[in-house]
C-alpha cells in the first residue's frame, strides 16, 4: 500500500503527498492531461513537441537544467497518447528548488522563436532517426490508422508526419500551452523524505498564484466497434519478416482489463508463455514472438508480434500463428497457469513500487485517471480475477471480424 495525503489549491491545482523517510531523496512528478489523443488532426505531434519546449526556458528561468543539476538533481520528461508527464528527483533538502522550477514553466514558457527553432529540430530529427529511418521504426505510423478509424489513437504521439511540426508556428504552441498547461489540468505529487505541512505551505507559495485556466473539456470521437478483420504489408530493407496482430481490447481503467492483462501474460509474456513454447521452442517458426497490451485510457489493443526465423514462409508461420492462438483458447487457459501470471504480476507490482519515483508517478497517473488510491487496489483487482472471466474474454476477443494485421516483409 502507498500512503499519501492530498489537497486541491484554490485554482484547481491536485497535489498528493507521499511521505517515505527511509530515503534521503524527494521526487516531484508533475503530469499535465494532455497527450497526442487531445491534438488537432491537422496538427499532431504538438503534445510530444511540447515535452521539449517545456526544457527551452521559462519566463524567470532561462535554463532550466542548471540549476537543478547545481543542487545534485536530475530530471526527465515523457509523452503518451493519453498524459504528459514531468519529474525530478534531487536531495531532500533541495525541494524547494524543484518547485521553483515546474511552478515557473507552469505560470509561463519563454516563448520565443529561438527556442521554438531549436526544440522543432530536435523533434524532427527524432522523427527520421527513430521512426523513419530504423528498421521496423514506422510500423506504428502505419498500422495506427489501419486500426483506428475515428479515435485519435490513429496517430503515433510523435505525430502522422513531420510537416506538422515543421509548420507549427509560435502562436500555435502559445494557444496549445494556454489551453492544456494550466493548473486545473494538472496533477502534483510529491514524495520522498518530506513533511505534509511543509509541502503544503510551499505548493501554496509557489503554485497558488498561478491562474488556475479552464480545464478542457475532452470530447474524442469514440471508436465504432469493428467488425471485420483488416490486413496490410509493408516491404522494406529490414533483416526478417515480421508479424503483427492487433485486437481491440479495453481501457486501462474499464471493466475486465485486469483479466485481459493476465490473458497476454498467458499467451506471450515471457519464454514461459504458451506461444513461446508452441512456436518459438518447439517449432522454430519464429526467433521471438510477443503478446502484450498498450495500457491506454480508451480502449486499446492487445498486440501479438514476431520475427519470423529465416527459410519460414510468411504465410505459413501466420498460418501457425493464428491455429496456436486458437489452440491456446479451446486448450490451454488453466487455473495452474493463471495463478502463475498473477504472482508475476503482483511481484511486478511489488517490485514497481521500491523506488520512490516509481511510487510517486504511480499516485500522479492513478489521481489522473480519476481516483489516487486506484493505486492500492491493482493487487486486489488482479487476485480477483477468475478462470472463467479470463476463458470468457479469450473466446471474446480471439474472432473473426477483430483482427488487424500488418506483414512486415523485408525486400527481395
Amino acid at each position: 500500500m502507498i500512503s499519501y495525503q492530498q489537497f486541491t489549491l484554490s485554482n484547481g491545482l491536485h497535489v498528493i503527498v507521499h511521505e517515505d523517510h527511509s530515503t534521503t531523496l524527494a521526487v516531484m512528478d508533475v503530469i499535465y492531461n494532455v497527450g497526442s489523443r487531445d491534438e488537432d488532426s491537422e496538427r499532431t505531434g504538438f503534445a510530444h513537441l511540447f515535452e521539449h519546449l517545456m526544457f527551452g526556458g521559462s519566463v524567470n528561468i532561462p535554463n532550466y537544467d542548471a540549476p537543478l543539476q547545481s543542487v545534485g538533481g536530475e530530471n526527465n520528461a515523457f509523452t503518451t497518447p493519453d498524459l504528459t508527464n514531468y519529474y525530478i528527483s534531487l536531495p531532500y533538502q533541495n525541494l524547494e528548488t524543484a518547485f521553483w522550477l515546474e511552478s515557473d514553466r507552469m505560470l509561463s514558457l519563454a516563448f520565443n522563436p529561438q527556442s521554438l527553432e531549436v526544440q522543432r529540430k530536435v523533434v524532427i530529427e527524432e522523427f527520421k532517426q527513430r521512426y523513419l529511418n530504423q528498421p521496423y521504426g514506422d510500423v506504428w505510423l502505419k498500422f495506427r490508422p489501419l486500426i483506428y478509424q475515428q479515435h485519435p489513437y490513429r496517430w503515433a504521439t510523435i505525430g502522422k508526419e513531420i510537416k506538422h511540426i515543421e509548420e507549427a508556428t509560435l502562436e500555435d504552441v502559445k494557444a496549445f500551452f494556454q489551453k492544456h498547461y494550466v493548473p486545473s489540468n494538472a496533477i502534483l505529487v510529491v514524495a520522498g523524505k518530506v513533511d505534509f505541512e511543509e509541502v503544503k505551505t510551499l505548493a501554496e507559495k509557489w503554485f497558488g498564484p498561478i491562474a488556475g485556466g479552464v480545464k478542457p473539456v475532452r470530447n474524442l470521437p469514440v471508436e465504432p466497434v469493428q467488425d471485420e478483420d483488416r490486413r496490410m504489408e509493408i516491404k522494406a530493407d529490414v533483416p526478417s519478416n515480421r508479424i503483427y496482430i492487433a485486437y481491440p481490447v479495453v481501457g486501462r481503467y474499464d471493466s475486465g482489463y485486469h483479466a485481459i492483462d493476465l490473458l497476454s501474460d498467458l499467451l506471450g509474456r515471457n519464454e514461459s508463455s504458451y506461444l513461446y513454447n508452441a512456436l518459438v521452442q518447439d517449432q522454430r517458426i519464429f526467433d521471438s514472438l510477443h503478446a502484450s497490451l498498450t495500457g491506454s485510457m480508451d480502449p486499446g489493443l492487445l498486440v501479438v508480434s514476431g520475427q519470423v526465423c529465416e527459410g519460414v514462409d510468411v504465410a505459413h508461420a501466420e498460418m501457425l500463428l493464428l491455429d496456436a492462438i486458437q489452440d491456446f483458447v479451446q486448450n490451454d487457459i488453466n487455473a495452474e497457469g493463471l495463478q502463475r501470471v498473477k504472482n508475476q504480476a503482483e511481484a511486478s507490482l511489488v517490485f514497481g513500487e521500491v523506488e520512490v519515483l516509481n511510487r510517486a508517478m504511480n499516485l500522479a497517473m492513478a489521481a489522473n485517471a480519476g481516483n489516487v488510491d486506484f493505486v492500492n487496489t491493482e493487487a486486489a483487482h488482479i487476485a480477483a480475477v477468475s478462470l472463467e472471466e479470463v476463458q470468457a474474454w479469450a473466446n471474446k476477443l480471439f474472432v473473426q471480424g477483430k483482427k488487424n494485421t500488418l506483414l512486415y516483409l523485408k525486400q527481395g
